[in-house]
């Protein structure tokens, strides 16, 4: 990011319009998920009381708790599936 660019951000908190984003190029889709995992690392440092790279877990818990979040996403992919079958059938 230009320098201009990046003192935007820092003097409007992070916050870009959408034609500001468009005449910059910048991706509003990408700034929407930048900005989810601010929100998503503040929650974890409320929660946890540090950061991930603070976080001095091994190598093999780490792969644990990856592996755990994947399950979970499989459970979500397959609810999400049954909620698309039974739209479907009541169509």
């Amino acid at each position: 990011m230009s320098d201009s660019v990046s003192k935007y951000f820092e003097n409007n908190n992070g916050f870009v319009s959408n034609s500001t984003r468009q005449s910059q190029n910048i991706d509003p889709v990408v700034e929407k998920i930048r900005q989810e995992l601010r929100d998503r690392s503040a929650v974890g440092l409320k929660k946890y009381g540090t950061t991930l790279s603070e976080n001095d877990l091994s190598l093999s818990d780490w792969l644990e708790h990856l592996k755990q979040e994947l399950m979970d996403s499989i459970l979500y992919i397959e609810r999400a599936k049954d909620e698309i079958r039974d739209r479907e059938g009541s169509i």
